[in-house]
């Protein structure tokens, strides 16, 4: 895509989401997350969030990983501020997170409830930054510094996925992790889409392939991304689905790790772990992934990649680990490469250990 052509479509999302909806309606479609599964346990936190932040924010769910405490968060595409100030709470005092948008607008009203919502929290810890997800490595922000990025249904707006991908690993701890909900589609989408100030902003005209994305995230350094949830969206708006013909489009949540040594492939080196049952809310089971359930006190086979994201990550205080890299047994059973695009959509990701 030209420079020029980039910024027409910058320019269009801005007017969008700066603009147009605030003088308008909603959203004509809930892209990435169910309004209507927020767990119960995050609804009084969004409570604590300021009316003006919540009535701008022009999202659906929200994306908020487990295990947050005194974490350093950074939400891309943050718009309002609502999860900012949402993750806010669940990073506690000893965090912080950060918010990063493009659209003036949106970020007038994140920024002038800062104190506000300081009071509400007893403690500080937010701050916003204006720019571009594709430029995130010129926004002054430290190298390696951040445990979690999270995004909601932003990655699609971006007219340079690989960039963002790349600014995230750029940013991430080692250990860290994308955390992010997004649309994706069955085919690749006509270019043309793209001119659609409306497809595009409703983040239908960016979505990517489903295997597209998968060789981007690859490519881009993070080698087994892990589908966390996926449902299947419906374009009931008329006028949008006569644009979008027989693509069907997904909403789904991925993980990506930034670890090293992650292999493209579920390797076996007879390793095992076993969940204590201590990560808050979650006394009986954890979940890592849409293929990994972890029952407490249930010692579980698991391939090198599982072994390392565990291990490495903010989760390994909440297991016990057996094994090492030591002897190879091959690839993990069960593990035959690729799912096929149907059945990766019903819950899988390639990763079939």
């Amino acid at each position: 895509m030209s420079a020029a052509s980039a910024e027409i479509l910058q320019q269009s999302v801005r007017e969008y989401y700066g603009t147009t909806l605030s003088s308008s309606a909603d959203l004509r479609t809930s892209a990435c997350c169910d309004a209507s599964r927020v767990p119960e346990s995050l609804r009084p936190l969004l409570a604590r969030i300021h009316p003006e932040v919540s009535a701008r924010y022009y999202g659906c769910g929200l994306v908020a990983p487990p295990l947050l405490e005194g974490a350093r968060v950074l939400d891309l595409g943050c718009g309002s501020g609502r999860d900012v100030y949402l993750l806010s709470q669940l990073v506690g005092a000893d965090g912080a997170v950060v918010g990063v948008d493009m659209t003036a607008e949106q970020l007038a009203v994140a920024t002038a409830h800062q104190a506000w919502h300081a009071e509400q929290c007893g403690y500080a810890n937010v701050r916003f930054v204006e720019g571009l997800i594709e430029q995130l490595d010129q926004l002054g922000l430290e190298p390696a510094s951040f445990d979690v990025v999270v995004s909601n249904c932003v990655v699609n707006l971006a007219t340079d996925k690989a960039a963002v991908l790349a600014g995230v690993r750029h940013l991430l701890k080692p250990g860290g992790e994308f955390y992010f909900a997004d649309v994706y589609a069955d085919r690749r989408l006509d270019p043309g889409l793209r001119g659609d100030p409306v497809l595009y902003g409703e983040c239908l005209a960016g979505a990517l392939y489903w295997n597209d994305f998968l060789r981007l995230a690859r490519a881009n350094g993070f080698a087994d991304p892990r589908l966390v949830s996926s449902r299947p969206l419906a374009i009931t708006d008329p006028e949008l689905a006569a644009h979008t013909g027989e693509t069907r489009f997904y909403s789904a949540t991925y993980r990506l790790f930034h670890i090293d040594q992650l292999e493209d492939a579920c390797e076996d080196h007879g390793q095992a772990v076993t969940y204590l049952g201590t990560a808050a809310g979650q006394p009986q089971a954890l979940d890592l992934d849409a293929h990994h359930h972890f029952e407490t006190g249930r010692p579980a086979p698991v391939c090198g990649n599982t072994f390392r994201m565990l291990q490495q990550s903010r989760l390994a205080p909440h297991f016990s680990f057996v094994g090492d890299f030591q002897r190879h047994f091959g690839l993990f059973p069960g593990c035959g490469g690729a799912l096929p695009f149907a059945t990766t959509l019903a819950g899988g990701d390639g990763a079939c250990c």
